[in-house]
């Protein structure tokens, strides 16, 4: 089976909900000794951003979203054992949510699978996050880097509190932000210190505020 149809069959798994491919496709992939951040990043993460367009066209509904979130976690527990082996200790930890008042979380959550393939340790709050909140896990877990996606427009004031937050009780954690409204623009308006447009691009993000 050529690596071309392998990477196929994991995105085809994610965007079909089907588990059993989902862990099949994997173990080929790992059979075939493809970096773990091209199967989640080329292969699952790809199925997952085209859930996320369908869902946006109202052409499938939550429980499909939920069905194809279930199906990539699945590949990613086939996968587990090379994550946390590899090269050894986690490269750091980040907290991960979705701002306060906005619940929609699949951007969100292929993010926190990039990150996981790439060997850091992903505390993933969920939906509707408040700023207090992500710097008590931050704190808890030791993190360095807190991450929040806004999805609405309505919710990026969301965004400023984070860093507000961070900023007032004088924590060193590094803060970043994405999702459809966000920008670079207005992450540098509200001294965030990193955006992420797409999935792909935080795990570069991460590496560099993490070095």
């Amino acid at each position: 089976m050529s690596n071309e149809s392998i990477m196929a069959d994991l995105k085809k798994s994610v965007e079909t909900w089907d588990i059993k491919l989902a862990q099949s496709a994997t173990q080929a992939a790992i059979d075939a000794k493809i970096p773990i951040g091209t199967i989640i990043g080329d292969g699952l993460g790809k199925g997952m951003e085209t859930i996320g367009v369908r869902f946006d066209k109202a052409e499938i509904y939550l429980p499909q979203v939920v069905a194809a979130s279930k199906t990539m976690e699945a590949a990613l527990a086939v996968l587990k054992p090379l994550m946390e082996s590899g090269a050894g200790a986690m490269k750091g930890t980040v907290i991960m949510g979705t701002v306060e008042g906005d619940i929609h979380e699949i951007g969100k959550n292929v993010c926190c699978a990039m990150l996981r393939g790439a060997g850091y340790n992903v505390i993933d709050l969920g939906p509707d996050v408040t700023a207090m909140d992500f710097i008590d896990a931050a704190e808890e877990n030791e993190a360095q880097v807190i991450g929040g996606s806004a999805l609405m427009s309505t919710t990026l004031e969301s965004q400023r509190d984070i860093v507000n937050t961070v900023k007032e009780v004088g924590a060193p954690y590094k803060t970043i932000f994405g999702g459809a409204p966000c920008s670079q623009e207005w992450v540098d308006e509200i001294g965030g210190d990193g955006y992420s447009e797409t999935a792909n691009e935080i795990i570069e993000l991460v590496n560099k505020l993490v070095a």
